[in-house]
């Protein structure tokens, strides 16, 4: 069975033709649309947005294993495995939360 530990075995494998053809299998299924945000209520759906910067599609929506890869090999690449989710879900579910605090500026007396 194959491990999936280090950063280079788990890039080889996001790299693999068969893990890029199941994920699109996987959006497919859940009709573009995270599956977080639709247990919650909402509705979060990839809007195929261009990103002049990076020179390609804004990424959306990604493809995420509920039970960790590193942990369950054998489960890679079942279907049940895998859910669709936006980025906001998956970041959270990862502990990526990030936090944008807008500086307050202080009151200043002087200038009025």
């Amino acid at each position: 069975m194959t491990e999936y530990k280090t950063r280079e075995q788990k890039r080889k494998f996001y790299d693999s033709s068969d893990w890029k053809q199941k994920r699109k299998r996987i959006k497919q299924r859940d009709n573009y649309e995270c599956q977080e945000c639709k247990r919650q209520g909402r509705v979060t759906i990839d809007t195929n947005e261009y990103s002049e910067s990076a020179k390609r599609k804004k990424i959306q929506l990604v493809v995420d294993h509920i039970k960790e890869l590193e942990d369950y090999p054998e489960l890679a690449l079942d279907d049940d495995n895998l859910e669709t989710l936006c980025v906001n879900c998956h970041n959270k579910k990862h502990g990526r939360v990030f936090k944008f605090f807008r500086k307050e500026p202080k009151w200043n007396d002087e200038r009025w």
